[in-house]
């Protein structure tokens, strides 16, 4: 019996989808890779930080090698594809540790190109369930919050959904953990709890998050796994809560969230995703990708440096004693790569140093401090 999961923003919501089919379904516990009578199949943006893709913006079917048609418009990305360099993505890793088909949603011909995606998929696999699913719960925007950061991957999926003719499930997990709407004003457009995550739900992708960069999903994990405090995230150093409610999977209501959405209803007709971004500029003031181009500039002309142990830990103890005067207990990986300037390869040496000197320290799959 098929099931579909729509990761509304891509990254780290793909593998969250993982963690809800087993929690919800109590699928996904062997090692099917997808196939046979009972499967998953998460359908994705192959959008990753620039810490893994150099590349700004979401990455096209073109983009890779070895995908594997499923319909005229839908590949799945097994753990044999490769993205075309310099582009990166961490969906081919992800074929590979996780028992689910990730399906690529390609969002260069815009909202009707990602409805034509929906339905040709749900003709193809008739599947027995829908659920869109999004990790922090800015999907529920109004889409020109000064606080959003990341708008118009998520109202794409919502814009998307919300016009193909079947139902479809919207949950969110974690309300606050993506820091973009107050958990507050969440609470009001939430409907009923769907499942509160334990560390045995979670405990299947313990291995992906020891390599994955998404920062939401890591807090998901975290707070599945009991961790309490406040994190520091992202490179502007946002703070997040880690509470009670950073483990709970609630749904809303699909069509209501699209008609609150400035931004999903202004580009729920485009064909292309530079009239996407031009919609998003408008409503927003900006665009993600925007920014993403302009920091891959800024990075892109800064050599990467040698990774120097002694500096490094001297460095994370300066920015340890910082935080913890203002209140934070934890971070993740990405913050402390990004905040000692080191590369998105020096990443895991930057994690390898540090949990190899200070176990006691790892929260996983973040860094207390």
């Amino acid at each position: 019996m098929t099931r579909l999961i729509v990761a509304g923003g891509g990254g780290g919501d793909a593998v969250a989808a993982a963690v809800l089919d087993r929690a919800l379904y109590g699928r996904g516990r062997g090692r099917g890779r997808g196939t046979g009578d009972d499967r998953a199949v998460v359908l994705t943006y192959a959008w990753d930080r620039l810490l893994v893709d150099p590349v700004p913006g979401p990455r096209a079917a073109a983009d890779f090698t070895g995908l594997r048609a499923l319909t005229p418009s839908v590949y799945a990305v097994p753990e044999d594809a490769k993205p075309v360099a310099p582009a990166g993505s961490t969906l081919p890793r992800l074929a590979a540790e996780l028992p689910h088909t990730f399906a690529l949603l390609d969002p260069h011909h815009g909202v009707e190109g990602m409805v034509r995606q929906l339905e040709e998929l749900l003709e193809h696999l008739t599947p027995a369930s829908i659920d869109l699913l999004d990790v922090g719960g800015d999907i529920l925007a109004h889409g020109d919050e000064p606080t959003l950061r990341s708008p118009l991957g998520d109202a794409l999926s919502l814009a998307a959904c919300a016009q193909v003719n079947a139902e479809i499930r919207l949950l969110v997990a974690g309300p606050g953990l993506d820091g973009e709407i107050p958990v507050g004003v969440l609470h009001e457009r939430l409907e009923r709890v769907v499942h509160t995550l334990t560390a045995d739900d979670v405990a299947p992708i313990g291995p992906v998050m020891e390599w994955h960069p998404s920062e939401a999903t890591g807090m998901l994990t975290a707070a599945a796994r009991g961790v309490r405090g406040l994190c520091e995230v992202r490179d502007a150093g946002l703070t997040i809560p880690l509470t009670d409610d950073g483990a709970v999977v609630h749904e809303a209501d699909l069509d209501t969230a699209f008609r609150r959405n400035r931004l999903a209803g202004a580009i729920a007709d485009t064909t292309g995703l530079a009239e996407a971004e031009r919609h998003c500029r408008e409503i927003c003031g900006y665009s993600e990708i925007d920014y993403e181009r302009e920091k891959a500039a800024r990075f892109g002309a800064a050599p990467e440096g040698p990774f120097r142990p002694r500096a490094v830990l001297a460095g994370v103890a300066r920015f340890a004693e910082e935080a913890r005067a203002r209140g934070v207990s934890h971070t993740t990986f990405r913050r402390l790569t990004e905040i000692l300037g080191l590369s998105g390869v020096q990443r895991a040496d930057l994690r390898a140093l540090l949990i190899g000197t200070q176990p006691e320290r790892y929260d996983a799959p973040l860094w207390r401090l």
